[in-house]
């Protein structure tokens, strides 16, 4: 088909002596055609003429392998024959059939989830961790070297605050969980907000206090920090199993602080940054039309995230030669990210910079309206949301031998499909009686479709590599031009990371695939036929699971 459109942007070139793109679009199945070009509506103007006679004139000089009509205003609608899809599939077919090398030789940085210590992972980092892992597959689908780094929260307030709240407990350090350090930063949030109110300070000072404890090295805090991040990374690796999601570093915060503040002082002393007369340090923005310069250290010469997140930069593109950093963070961090951006373009950092936000994820409420979730009103632990997702999954299939492994795929591959349905910079909403369905565009839906196809596969495994001759696949034509469509649609992805289109196509070929299983029967048709519908079902199969795949969704072995 690229063939077919350079040849009409060369006969519009002849006719019009105008040089214009030319895109195709899938035609409904409802419609004549199989591919449809509006060219000849664009070049109306410019030619002078009526749309429909411009198609015609540019009809005229196809080549006739193929069926043309003109629709509507002066659509040029063309048909192409199964066999010739076919032709094109099998041409193109290799065994990285959809993936490409654009990207080869480039180095990019996929961040995610960014998990905070001495917190359980909750739900708000669900969205980072599927994101940002979709973001590095597609990645590698054009050809980049993507690293991974799981940007911890282990420096900064919030140590300060777990410091001065687990003293106040009494609590061994021997004896506390993840959930008594959550507990603890909940109930010291609540009495800062409360002493604030009041007009003291003594929890908030001493929270400062750890924190620069901390910063010095004493041995104290080392102890406690090294302890909560004990506690906190078998927590958290333990819910990114559950995920199938697992990063090449983890260099939190603390592993850039001193290379942070050695930068500022760097960067101060070469006039880049301003010294306030509190002593705190700021980077001017005006030039990149932010008037809120970014505070890069505090008056007390502690560390901010502005400070750790300086130094990552700095560290991501001059030690692993970063062409293109990836933050899979919500969109409450904007604003933070466009000032961190131009900072970088202020210091003559020019690696391509993008954060991948999303929105939040809401929950439908005890009334039946669509809420943001909340630890109130529903699940609010990620590991509580797989908890119930796995005995959903159960309930489900109850009567069907499925394996914890399956249970889990399953269960897992709903959750992450709610996440891509609609484009990210929109909210999702978790709505257990849809996201586990066995119809409707859910994770489970196209999990069964793969199953389907590998059950079938197997059971005619006789008729691998068999002949069907002249098959003429006119029952395969929708199936092989979405199949066709896929090498496109990954290419096309590859700069905005729009997980959500490679969701959407899933579920499409899923469709399609239902709808040929109705139309074309496999097991009771004649040798060749056979042998032709299994063909297409082997190269469904491979395109359905590694289109998933670029979603983290893994396909269980029963159904």
């Amino acid at each position: 088909m690229d063939a077919l459109k350079n040849k009409i942007a060369e006969i519009i070139k002849n006719l019009y002596g105008v040089e214009v793109p030319v895109e195709f679009a899938a035609v409904p199945a409802e419609i004549e055609g199989d591919y449809s070009c509006n060219v000849a509506m664009r070049l109306a103007k410019a030619a002078g003429k009526a749309p429909r006679e411009i198609a015609a004139e540019i009809i005229a000089e196809l080549p006739a392998e193929y069926e043309y009509t003109i629709a509507g205003p002066g659509f040029i609608n063309i048909g192409v024959s199964g066999r010739a899809l076919f032709a094109q599939l099998d041409g193109a077919w290799n065994e990285n059939y959809g993936y490409n090398q654009s990207g080869a030789g480039k180095v990019a940085v996929s961040e995610f989830p960014s998990t905070n210590m001495a917190k359980p992972y909750s739900v708000g980092h669900l969205r980072p961790g599927t994101q940002g892992w979709a973001a590095k597959r597609i990645l590698e689908a054009n050809g980049w070297k993507v690293i991974t780094d799981n940007h911890l929260g282990d420096a900064g307030t919030p140590f300060g605050i777990w410091a001065t709240g687990f003293k106040r407990s009494g609590k061994s350090i021997d004896e506390v969980t993840i959930y008594d350090l959550g507990e603890i930063y909940i109930q010291m949030k609540a009495d800062m907000k409360a002493e604030a109110a009041a007009g003291e300070h003594a929890l908030a000072d001493a929270a400062q206090d750890w924190l620069l404890k901390l910063e010095a090295g004493d041995a104290e805090a080392k102890e406690l920090s090294e302890r909560f991040n004990k506690i906190s990374l078998d927590h958290i690796h333990g819910v990114m199993k559950r995920m199938d999601l697992v990063t090449d570093y983890e260099l939190g915060e603390s592993f850039f602080v001193e290379r942070g503040k050695e930068l500022v002082k760097k960067f101060l002393a070469e006039g880049k940054f301003v010294q306030n007369e509190d002593g705190s340090v700021i980077c001017p923005l005006d030039e990149f039309g932010i008037e809120v310069p970014m505070l890069m250290l505090k008056s007390n010469g502690a560390a901010l995230y502005a400070t750790t997140d300086l130094a990552c930069l700095d560290y991501r593109l001059h030690e692993w030669k970063a062409d293109r950093l990836i933050y899979a963070v919500g969109a409450e961090q904007k604003f933070y990210f466009e000032q961190l951006f131009a900072v970088a373009k202020k210091l003559g950092w020019n690696a391509e910079m993008q954060h991948v936000w999303f929105g939040t994820i809401d929950q439908v409420g005890e009334d039946g309206k669509r809420e943001k979730m909340s630890s109130r009103k529903g699940v609010v632990l990620l590991e509580a949301m797989l908890d119930d997702a796995e005995k959903r999954v159960r309930e489900n299939f109850a009567g069907t031998e499925l394996s914890d492994e399956d249970v889990r795929r399953v269960a897992v591959g709903a959750i992450k499909y709610s996440d891509f349905i609609a484009d990210r910079k929109t909210g999702i909403l978790y709505d257990p009686n849809k996201i586990f369905a066995l119809t409707g565009q859910s994770g489970p839906f196209c999990q069964y479709a793969c199953v389907r196809m590998r059950r079938i596969l197997e059971k005619n495994a006789d008729f691998a590599g068999a002949d069907f001759g002249d098959y003429d696949f006119a029952a395969e034509k929708t199936i092989l031009r979405k199949l066709l469509e896929f090498p496109g649609l990954v290419a096309a992805i590859a700069d905005n990371l729009e997980a959500h289109r490679v969701a959407g196509y899933c579920f499409e070929l899923a469709q399609e695939l239902n709808r040929y299983y109705e139309n074309a029967p496999i097991t009771s048709a004649e040798p060749a036929v056979k042998a032709a519908r299994l063909w297409t079902i082997e190269r469904a199969a491979t395109v359905l699971e590694r289109g998933l795949d670029l979603l983290g969704i893994q396909i269980p072995d029963k159904m």
